[in-house]
């Protein structure tokens, strides 16, 4: 185990991860949202596809004894892609970044309820203060109570991202359920190829012809995404998930400095305060679950052989 290169691996994929999401916000104007996921998809698997070759993977991303599950994955999946993608066209980047941090928190709760994982009450707690720092973040843009209208284009757009922080739940809901006969390889490599196929179902519904500029905007998208999801991988190879995950909230600031100096957004008090609440619920989760590890190890060290 390496894990500071481990670290390093997974700030960079966050890195890549943001600069992504900012080429999207500057191409939403322009390219319908399921072209911009095909582009997402199909170069991201044409990385996957010379990763898998050079890691001698290639023949093992190929099988797969679950056919079904990866088509249920990536219809998810892709709609979790194209719900962020529309919001990021409606909203600014740090505060989709923020509704986004809801993922985790909610995959706990469906992890107890499709999987039957114990979720105490320590644990539903934590979660419940996480919402609250979602809602915190939401408040402006969901302003019913308050006499406003939920069908203005910034609440819709916070109303997208929350489902797809939903659907990205969901999604990693199936990948536990495939892991037992699925490889990492055949995961990442049937998501893109599932994920282009719908796309490419929206084709009738008005693609466009982009300029060289969005064109290859377009295409690093794609690329960057698969190399993000190479990196990323590559990360929990040479580090524990729990010493790497805090890193994920990297984000944050990697969307407050691309939004404040590409596409001069500042993040509002509530964006601030909820992000905060948001970040700490789940590094309180990512904390206890490793001394609980911790303490199984410790447990079983101590514990006699059987027989």
């Amino acid at each position: 185990m390496r894990p500071l290169r481990g670290i390093a691996l997974k700030v960079l994929s966050v890195t890549l991860f943001a600069v992504l999401g900012a080429l999207v916000k500057a191409v939403a104007g322009e390219v319908p949202t399921g072209q911009i996921v095909f582009f997402r998809a199909f170069f991201a698997l044409l990385v996957i596809l010379v990763w898998l070759a050079w890691t001698h993977d290639l023949r093992s991303g190929l099988k797969t004894k679950r056919p079904g599950s990866h088509v249920a994955r990536g219809m998810i999946g892709t709609a979790a892609l194209g719900l962020t993608f529309a919001g990021l066209g409606m909203l600014p980047l740090p505060e989709v970044t923020a509704i986004g941090y809801a993922a985790p928190l909610l995959l706990v709760v469906l992890a107890g309820i499709i999987l039957r994982e114990p979720v105490g009450v320590f644990r539903l707690s934590t979660v419940a203060l996480g919402l609250v720092g979602v809602m915190v973040i939401l408040a402006p843009r969901l302003t019913v109570l308050a006499g406003g209208a939920l069908g203005d284009r910034e609440a819709l757009g916070a109303v997208l991202v929350l489902i797809a922080a939903f659907c990205v739940a969901v999604s990693q809901i199936l990948v536990r359920t495939m892991v037992g006969t699925e490889t990492t390889a055949a995961i990442v490599f049937y998501f893109s190829v599932t994920a282009a196929g719908f796309a490419l179902l929206t084709l009738p519904f008005g693609w466009v012809l982009p300029g060289p500029w969005t064109l290859a905007a377009l295409v690093t998208i794609g690329l960057l995404g698969g190399i993000g999801q190479v990196i990323l991988t590559t990360a929990y190879r040479h580090a524990d998930a729990s010493l790497i995950a805090p890193f994920e909230y990297a984000s944050m600031l990697m969307a407050v400095a691309i939004g404040y100096f590409v596409f001069a957004e500042v993040p509002t008090l509530h964006v601030a305060i909820g992000s905060a609440i948001v970040v700490a619920a789940a590094l309180i989760i990512i904390w206890r679950e490793h001394r609980l590890g911790l303490k199984r190890a410790e447990a079983r060290k101590v514990s006699p052989p059987p027989g």
